[in-house]
């Protein structure tokens, strides 16, 4: 972390009065331990920097623990609640769709839990999307489903008619799941809930295969991805080892961020190159990628190349800029670039070589999450229906230092987390692959 400041206070709607009903036992004790306000989770834990704090009397920044309260603001047998869910697919989605409905309806009694078909546009009365009525019957075996039962979009819709919305249906709280463009959308929403004096709460749970949120270790969805990644990084190394000078390229997600591409190679190593966006790399010259990979070829008569889909942007620099639904630079596809150069390179050397090119991606997208995703799902899905009881509003819920925790959306909306060139996942890339910089020009 850097020493920028991380705003780490939460709003909240109001005092929280009522006693909370989760898991009464018995006795009618709980069996729940809660969690106070006061609870903190450090943000840096580097001894040196926290020593450097206390030396100058400097706060110690941490984020609110996440978990039930005590006392909650909303009273659960008069809260409707909305659910939706935004952008692309994700493994998870499904997950925590079925925790949130499962934990407001056993954990707090609350009976009127609507899920808003295909993302934002479901607010808009144009678009003529009915809502479904969610209960615990309705989320059964959606487990084994991809994608999402509510379905999604892309683009942002007015804020001024979904908040109409909500005002209509009586809302009390709104769950989005959603990446970096849900996060700000979700941001602007409750802004304008505020200037209403409207009592919604807003609480988000952040999605992205990418894992590149801002101020969260780990997203759902990345296990799952990385998952699914090491069998195509076998299916690949098996094709290349298969054919004299055989490549086996294969392109991942990762548009900004190279963390499933950096992840899988070290989880499958049979990997001889990683490119990834926040690592400039050059085709051409002594040390480029093409004159290392034909040394390799020369060697060992294969390799495997890992690229994430937003590497090598800079070999499209003179194309036209698009931009999707949601405003978001469409990426130029640099794997079929990579293997037309890497097949134009070695003809022109005269030399034979077989490349196979994979690209998973909207598989991995669409799968059902594995065990690990679906347990972090879980907890994700309930610690977001606890705030959201609590009457904590304008809400991320982030994993943390190995804990749940509530960070402000202004924290992290339109903000990215990136592999770092100097870090030790990237450093282990290199270690695992010995690819070298790939740069003509690099500095050591």
């Amino acid at each position: 972390m850097t020493d920028e400041l991380i705003l780490t206070e939460i709003d909240s709607l109001g005092s929280a009065k009522i006693v909370s009903p989760v898991r009464k036992g018995e006795n009618g004790f709980t069996n729940y331990d809660f969690v106070s306000d006061d609870e903190r989770v450090l943000i840096e834990v580097e001894w040196v920097k926290l020593a450097e704090r206390m030396k100058n009397e400097s706060p110690i920044p941490s984020f609110e623990m996440a978990g039930p309260r005590d006392k909650i603001y909303f009273d659960p047998s008069k809260l409707k609640c909305a659910l939706v869910t935004c952008g692309g697919l994700c493994p998870g989605l499904n997950d925590i769709i079925r925790a949130i409905v499962l934990e407001l309806h056993y954990g707090y009694g609350v009976r009127h839990v609507f899920g808003i078909r295909y993302g934002l546009q479901g607010f808009i009365p144009q678009y003529g999307h009915h809502m479904v009525e969610l209960n615990p019957e309705a989320v059964t075996n959606i487990l084994e489903m991809g994608g999402s039962i509510l379905g999604s979009s892309r683009g942002p819709q007015p804020v001024e008619d979904v908040v109409d919305s909500l005002e209509r249906m009586n809302i009390g709280i709104l769950f989005m799941i959603g990446g970096d463009g849900t996060i700000m959308g979700a941001s602007k929403i409750a802004e304008t809930i505020t200037e209403r004096k409207l009592n919604i709460a807003v609480v988000c749970i952040p999605k992205t295969i990418d894992n590149d949120i801002h101020l969260v270790s780990r997203s759902f969805g990345f296990d799952t991805a990385v998952d699914v990644a090491t069998q195509a990084i076998k299916a690949a190394h098996n094709e290349a080892e298969s054919y004299p000078n055989g490549i086996g390229l294969i392109k991942l997600m990762g548009r900004y961020s190279g963390f499933i591409a950096a992840t899988a190679a070290l989880a499958e190593q049979n990997v001889n190159f990683v490119l990834i966006p926040e690592i400039d790399f050059d085709l051409e010259g002594d040390r480029g990628l093409l004159k290392t990979l034909q040394k390799r070829l020369e060697l060992r008569t294969h390799a495997v190349i890992l690229v994430a889909e937003g590497a090598g942007q800079k070999y499209f620099i003179n194309k036209k800029v698009e931009k999707d639904e949601s405003g978001n630079v469409r990426l130029k596809d640099i794997g079929p670039l990579l293997k037309e150069e890497i097949t134009s390179y070695f003809s022109n050397k005269g030399m034979e070589v077989t490349v196979k090119y994979i690209d998973p991606s909207y598989m991995i997208r669409s799968l059902p999450a594995n065990a690990n995703d679906g347990v972090f799902c879980s907890f994700l899905g309930r610690n977001a229906v606890h705030a959201g009881m609590a009457g904590k509003t304008k809400v991320l819920i982030s994993h943390w230092n190995d804990h749940f925790v509530h960070i402000p959306l202004a924290a992290t909306a339109g903000k990215r987390k990136h592999v770092d060139p100097c870090g030790a996942l990237w450093r282990s890339v290199l270690e695992a692959t010995g690819q070298g910089p790939l740069k003509n020009h690099s500095e050591e």
